[in-house]
């Protein structure tokens, strides 16, 4: 099977995922109590206006059928609009999208920058001093909160030292501005797969070192810096790229505290604002995105593997 043959053949799999992603996510919304039509009338409202409007927006369907209209209207690319601006859905993402993008990013480049190194060192020089105090690390950085974490950031580092701003997106006032205002929230949100991803790089640098491969590349006289780099590190790398892959889906859904906490204008904060209002449509579009970028990720993770080590095959 070739790469565009599996490639499809993960996109077919991935069609029932999607329905069964929606239907869970349909189902767990109407779950919450509150009336969305009065939540955007107000109280006051009277029971005419507030059934004309669940009228209009089908709220007086049943469930399945509205199930059913929804769906096939995210077949077509259209999640809906705002119960209270009225503004499409996916309008209100691809506004939001290059804040949570873009810290994201920064992120999963600051976990990867620390979590790599350490992991192959503490692998190296297992059971020394240095592999003692990187677990620890690892373990602090797993169990700590990244909102918790942000706080701390924000008090040390902004109110007290005042190094830094305490929060906001300031890409418009220059790069090097948005830049600095992407470091506490970028450390905060990826200090945690820093951790995890340390713990897996550190496991399976361990794990290919046991291997007889290795050995036979140091007894045909390699040095061991490239035993380590060219046999040790690309084997090893590969379990730890599923990780990497997953962690992708994880740093949007920590964006959602960590945009709140640093009042950054993502997707995150944008999900909190839509639960507080009851907004429907926004709750599942932002729910439904999430789910997919997951599928999405695990998808390229799969067809990755080839690429850092072509002796995998596609089946």
């Amino acid at each position: 099977m070739n790469f565009w043959q599996y490639l499809v053949k993960r996109l077919l799999h991935s069609v029932p995922v999607f329905i069964g992603i929606s239907l869970v996510v349909f189902s767990l919304i109407h779950l919450i109590p509150g009336d969305p039509a009065i939540a955007v009338l107000g109280e006051q409202a009277t029971d005419e206006e507030v059934n004309a409007l669940r009228e209009e927006w089908h709220l007086n369907d049943p469930l399945w059928q509205q199930f059913g209209i929804w769906l096939l209207n995210i077949v077509q690319g259209d999640l809906g609009r705002s119960l209270h601006t009225n503004q499409p859905v996916s309008e209100i993402i691809a506004s939001r999208l290059p804040a949570t993008a873009i810290l994201s990013g920064i992120a999963i480049v600051v976990s990867l920058m620390i979590a790599i190194p350490i992991g192959i060192i503490s692998a190296l020089k297992r059971n020394s001093w240095i592999d003692h105090v990187a677990r620890v690390v690892a373990m602090l950085g797993v169990s700590i909160p990244n909102f918790w974490l942000g706080i701390v950031f924000i008090i040390i580092f902004a109110v007290h030292l005042g190094w830094l701003p305490p929060g906001g997106y300031h890409f418009s006032k220059g790069f090097w501005a948005g830049m600095e205002g992407m470091i506490l929230p970028a450390v905060a949100l990826g200090a945690a797969y820093a951790a995890i991803t340390t713990r897996m790089m550190r496991s399976s640098m361990l794990e290919v070192l046991r291997q007889e491969y290795i050995e036979t590349a140091r007894a045909k006289g390699l040095t061991e810096p490239r035993v380590i780099r060219l046999h040790a590190v690309k084997n090893a790398i590969i379990p730890t790229i599923t990780v990497i892959g997953m962690q992708i889906g994880y740093l949007l859904s920590g964006a959602v505290l960590t945009e709140t906490i640093f009042f950054m204008p993502g997707v995150g904060r944008e999900l909190i604002t839509a639960l507080s209002k009851r907004d429907f449509p926004i709750i599942q579009g932002l729910i439904l995105f999430f789910a997919t970028v997951f599928v999405v990720t695990s998808i390229i993770v799969d067809l990755s593997y080839a690429f850092f080590n072509p002796k995998i095959e596609y089946s």
